[in-house]
């Protein structure tokens, strides 16, 4: 027998609000059915069935070929038929999923369809954001668990349908969403096992970076910004690792603010964020060295459906003509990176997209004071290639067919480094507008090599500058309007509806 919460039938709206209405109705009597009886089970008692509740669903149908502006880059279906999609968190997507019901009720002109789906929440995914139930229980305790509620499972939350590869049963409907609330889910607690800070407190905006001075610089703006009443220029608050939060000078301090602590050590990850209300400020990850790295934050940042992804890091110059300090604008990769492989041919291009290059290169001459052929002085664009070899420069090349400096110089490569192709081909995978905007640390190939003293100069001579190009960057897309920013570059032939 199994232990289901009250049937919530499905039911036909005209109106975003009263669907996410009926969507927070059926997720929080989901949510509240497991978290009860896991309360129950943790005090010792045992359930008289296994206990199982759904998550919720939105579904569309329409008949027609017809639909909205052909400019548009989301917010409609591809042609006739039934699409759906399971979701999760409306706390957390409730801007997100008004916006995205609203253009589909104003794109098509047809009801949108919201009830329980079959797709069962793991209880792990319904703990509130405090517990830590499971590490409660003997290990006997925890294998009946397994018996009594439903776990995560694998096979309901894989990346086919953002791959391409996703088809659907003779039948089932077709997806709406690139992810599935499994996905989402399975990616919210990712976030916050790396980065050390809830995902509430992601911005709309990304930058990653390879390299802890970047982060420092950045801990300093937000200090700094949050130091005046103004924000810093509408800033609210600045979040660190351990969900530290600190509100803008005169802010009143709010519900949860207290409950943040610096951890003992720094997570694999750790992000930063410059909050704004409206979710459309600054959030800073380290995310290391490697491609490894890079594709698993963007694995999991990607379901927040973020406007927009920027790399700012150190790289190789490989021209003899570039100087240490230069800036790199990506317009192309070369990705022998690996990691994505399997999930994105190597034959698929990563076009360079226009909204992203201008925003950094307006960026480049206004910090500093640089135009036309002067800026081209300090900052060149072209290809960056991507290795998940940091000591390439040590393999054999003597009777070598290929080497890893012949193939970068067959692809007209000026740059490389180990990540930026990962995030690139990732923003691409997941229809997450991206750029790249670097700064040359070495020269390899002509003999500047890393030195503790040259490097250290460096640092003190470009951090700083750096990153404010990158904040200023993020600030001009977002004057620019997101409508501007999501490109129909990104999209597939039948793609999603959902952004």
């Amino acid at each position: 027998m199994s232990l289901v919460p009250p049937f919530i039938a499905p039911a036909l709206f005209d109106d975003a609000d009263a669907a996410l209405a009926r969507v927070r109705e059926i997720y929080d009597a989901s949510v509240d059915h497991l978290r009860v009886a896991l309360q129950s089970f943790v005090n010792g008692a045992a359930p008289a069935g296994r206990v199982r509740a759904c998550y919720p669903f939105v579904r569309v149908h329409t008949d027609t070929v017809a639909r909205a502006d052909s400019r548009l880059s989301y917010g409609f279906v591809s042609g006739p038929g039934t699409y759906e999609t399971t979701l999760t968190r409306p706390d957390l997507f409730a801007s997100y999923f008004r916006e995205q019901f609203r253009l589909l009720l104003e794109n098509h002109g047809v009801s949108l369809e919201v009830g329980t789906s079959v797709q069962p929440i793991p209880v792990h995914f319904s703990f509130a954001e405090h517990d830590h139930i499971e590490g409660s229980l003997t290990p006997e305790r925890r294998l009946l668990l397994r018996d009594l509620f439903d776990l995560p499972d694998l096979g309901a939350m894989d990346d086919g349908i953002a791959n391409g590869t996703f088809v659907a049963r003779a039948g089932d409907a077709h997806p709406l969403a690139l992810f599935t609330a499994p996905r989402v889910d399975y990616s919210l607690h990712r976030l916050r096992h790396y980065t050390g800070t809830h995902p509430e407190h992601f911005q709309n905006f990304v930058l990653f970076t390879n390299y802890q001075f970047y982060i420092d610089e950045f801990v300093r703006l937000g200090h700094e910004a949050m130091a005046s009443a103004s924000g810093g220029g509408g800033y609210d608050a600045f979040v660190e690792p351990g969900n530290v939060i600190e509100r803008r000078s005169g802010a009143a301090a709010q519900p949860g603010d207290d409950l943040g602590s610096p951890p003992p050590r720094l997570p694999q990850m750790p992000a930063y964020h410059l909050i704004r209300e409206d979710g459309s400020g600054i959030t800073m990850v380290n995310i290391g060295v490697g491609p490894a790295n890079a594709k698993t934050i963007t694995d999991h940042i990607a379901v927040l459906r973020p406007h927009a992804w920027v790399m700012l890091g150190h790289c190789a110059g490989l021209r003899n003509t570039q100087q240490l300090g230069d800036y790199v604008l990506a317009h192309g990769y070369v990705r022998e990176d690996h990691v994505l492989d399997e999930d994105l041919p190597l034959w698929v291009p990563i076009p360079a997209l226009a909204e992203v290059q201008v925003a950094l290169e307006e960026a480049v001459a206004e910090v500093t004071q640089l135009k036309g052929y002067e800026l081209k002085r300090i900052m060149r664009t072209g290809t960056v290639a991507s290795t998940d070899n940091r000591n390439w420069e040590l393999l054999p090349s003597r009777h070598a067919l290929s080497t890893p400096e012949r193939r970068f110089s067959q692809s007209r490569a000026i740059a490389l480094d180990m990540e930026s192709a990962t995030i690139a081909a990732n923003g691409f995978r997941f229809r997450v507008p991206y750029g790249t905007l670097l700064c040359v640390s070495d020269k390899p190939l002509h003999g500047e090599i890393k030195l503790p003293g040259m490097a250290n100069h460096f640092y003190r001579e470009r951090v700083d500058q750096h990153l404010r190009i990158g904040v200023r960057a993020i600030e001009l897309l977002r004057e620019a309007g997101v409508d501007q920013l999501h490109s129909r570059k990104l999209r597939s032939f039948a793609e999603v509806a959902f952004q």
